[in-house]
């Protein structure tokens, strides 16, 4: 069976994408190989640490990818946290600074309970900002996130520094 080592070699750089002097961490590899895909899903879902899961949260749009599939593996309910405007019921929403501005992820204010064991999923972790603004809506709903899980971290930017005393895991760090 494959492991992080094969994910690694499968991730695809993509140079100036989506602007120049970018280089993208391209997943799709991962994505279209049946083997890799349940590799990174089975190392995803060991970041709950044998705890038991009420529901993985996913962040729009790559993490409702992986976010999904762990919580069938975990037999636990799937939450979408999505960009703005994109639930249809009543939100919590919580902004975060991009580059040139800023931006907003929410969650149906129902959708997690106080106390619930949250495994919270994406994944890229790189400047923090998104990943904080959901860890942000989680904690106001008074969430137990039991990780913070990420395929793939690019530890030089620094952004696990933005999500506070939660545990943070990634399977591909560079």
């Amino acid at each position: 069976m494959p492991d992080a080592n094969a994910l690694r070699s499968a991730v695809r750089d993509v140079p100036d994408f989506p602007k120049p002097g970018i280089v993208f961490k391209d997943i799709t590899p991962i994505l279209g190989n049946g083997d890799l895909f349940q590799t990174s899903i089975r190392l995803l879902a060991e970041t709950a640490r044998g705890s038991h899961i009420d529901k993985v949260v996913g962040i729009d749009a790559r993490g409702f990818i992986f976010a999904a599939a762990v919580a069938d593996r975990l037999k636990a309910g799937f939450v979408p946290i999505r960009k703005k405007g994109k639930l249809p019921w009543k939100t919590r929403e919580a902004s975060y600074t991009l580059e040139y501005g800023e931006a907003a992820v929410e969650i149906h204010q129902d959708a997690v309970h106080p106390g619930e064991k949250i495994l919270l999923v994406d994944d890229l972790l790189a400047t923090g900002g998104t990943a904080a603004a959901a860890v942000r809506l989680l904690d106001q709903l008074k969430a137990e996130i039991v990780s913070v899980s990420f395929l793939i971290e690019l530890a030089f930017l620094e952004g696990r520094q933005k999500l506070g005393e939660h545990e943070i895991s990634s399977i591909i760090s560079y």
